[in-house]
């Protein structure tokens, strides 16, 4: 099987929200690293200094023909059309180890 790694950047608030999503459609699990960061329009304090933006990066490991429906779903669940709220990107990935007991086994 090939995989590729949707990795987010979601705001706190929609972490659930995009994990469950994702999880709906299919991918079986996230990891979930608390991050902060800056955009291109970062928001200033009344002081004019720079606030420390805390966000998650979220990588979901999945079958490539899961990519497209996780992304839309990721992409709609974390509002990410909405200035701010966050970025999705994809990445190949060569090799996995472990992965295999993630998935789901037939019933016998």
């Amino acid at each position: 099987m090939a995989y590729k790694a949707v990795v987010a950047m979601v705001k706190p608030d929609f972490t659930d929200i995009v994990v469950n999503s994702a999880k709906k459609i299919g991918a079986t699990g996230a990891t979930i690293i608390p991050a902060s960061g800056t955009g291109a329009q970062e928001a200033k304090t009344f002081f004019g200094l720079s606030l420390d933006i805390r966000t998650n990066l979220v990588i979901f490991l999945v079958d490539s023909e899961l990519v497209e429906p996780v992304l839309s779903t990721i992409k709609k669940a974390g509002r990410f059309s909405e200035p701010g709220t966050g970025i999705a990107f994809v990445l190949a990935v060569e090799q996995t180890a472990g992965f295999e007991s993630q998935l789901l086994k037939p019933q016998q």
